[in-house]
């Protein structure tokens, strides 16, 4: 349902990367990837470009599960079967991020009809039942204009507050800088967020300075400079919270090795994170986070890695001729087999995740261990296997 979603969102052309949400994205895909616990069965259908089904088996203790429901007024022309779904869709981890694109003009998507305006615009409907919980979960997407997205979050419990609660999420951008704007019912919380882009405006192709040999990776046109922040406040509880946060990035232009820094800093809580990521090489890419809180004076170190085992067709050529490629095209000729994701912190735990095709089906298989308790290191073990048609 993840990639049905992600479909939706690229085909209606929303950037999920322009967002103060996305910050850390990268860093989030490469140290912290869910570990499966227990066995779990999942079985998907796309039945049509506007509908998607799923259902999930799982037993941990208890027999548990889920059916989940998917409908989008925009054709989605994406593979399905689980067969021919390229991994790299799939797996969550390294992203080069593109270059920031024009918002499409309010008119382009305009159809009319004898004097009438007649098109519609784009939404998307997901719905998800947890059995035997009976917890239901909601989702609704509406691209209420090129440039915003209406997003509505919604859950189902009795073991709630009030027995459950909605998220209104209101996003904007507009290329050169983005907003979004929130309000939840849980404690009425309020929130605002914005991030903001260096360098030329999409909006404006014909004010670029002229081309000219960039002199290293911070110019503009070999890499984007981010600034964001955000601010919440829940007049219920009489409590809110602040942070800020900066991301580079390197551009598909660059010729070297593309990387991605983030900070990030909490001053209310004292916090202050910092992450690198970096493509070291057509098949991994490597990741580290340093957490340290000014006030107690605790820090927390991670490191991880992603590697991506892919069988060479004839088409096959050297690291150092693919490495300017990166990001858009270097591996296209390459069929991914499976990718592995390994993460470890400075308190002894350890992570580990194996996603790969096997024949019809889709497998995930992970475990977790925690290397100071000597008696009983191994955590969290578990295997998903995915069949969609």
């Amino acid at each position: 349902m993840d990639y049905v979603q992600a479909a939706f969102q690229a085909q209606s052309r929303w950037n999920l990367d322009n967002s103060y949400a996305s910050l850390t994205g990268t860093a989030h895909n490469l140290l912290d990837f869910h570990i499966p616990q227990g066995i779990r069965l999942h079985i998907s259908s796309l039945s049509s470009p506007n509908f998607a089904t799923s259902y999930t088996l799982g037993s941990k203790g208890v027999v548990d599960g889920s059916l989940s429901f998917l409908y989008s007024s925009l054709g989605l022309s994406v593979p399905s079967k689980s067969s021919t779904v390229h991994l790299g869709n799939l797996v969550r981890g390294y992203r080069q991020l593109p270059e920031l694109q024009k918002p499409d003009e309010p008119h382009w998507n305009e159809l009319w009809l004898g004097g009438r305006r007649v098109d519609r615009k784009d939404a998307l409907l997901y719905g998800r039942l947890y059995l035997p919980t009976s917890t239901l979960e909601a989702l609704y997407l509406r691209r209420i204009a090129p440039t915003r997205l209406l997003r509505l979050s919604c859950v189902s419990d009795g073991r709630l507050p009030n027995g459950g609660s909605v998220l209104a999420l209101l996003q904007s951008d507009c290329g050169k800088y983005s907003t979004e704007y929130l309000y939840s019912t849980d404690s009425a919380l309020l929130g605002v967020r914005g991030l903001y882009n260096f360098g030329p405006d999409p909006r404006h192709p014909d004010r670029r300075p002229s081309t000219q040999p960039p002199a290293h990776p911070w110019d503009h046109q070999n890499g984007r400079l981010s600034a964001g922040a955000e601010a919440y406040f829940s007049p219920l509880n009489k409590s809110g919270g602040i942070s800020t946060g900066l991301r580079f990035t390197t551009l598909p232009v660059h010729a070297g090795f593309p990387y991605i820094m983030t900070l990030t800093i909490n001053p209310l809580m004292g916090n202050l994170s910092s992450t690198y990521a970096v493509k070291a090489g057509a098949n991994l890419a490597l990741c580290s986070r340093f957490d340290f809180n000014v006030y107690s004076y605790e820090s927390d170190v991670m490191i991880g890695l992603e590697l991506w085992q892919r069988k060479r067709t004839s088409a096959d050529v050297g690291w150092a001729a693919q490495k300017g490629k990166l990001g858009r095209d270097a591996a296209a000729t390459d069929d991914v087999n499976g990718v592995l994701k390994a993460r470890m912190d400075n308190h002894g735990k350890v992570g580990f995740l194996w996603e790969c095709r096997l024949k019809e089906l889709l497998l995930s298989a992970g475990a977790g261990f925690d290397l100071k308790k000597r008696e009983s290191m191994l955590g969290s073990v578990g295997v998903e296997v995915s069949y969609s048609n």
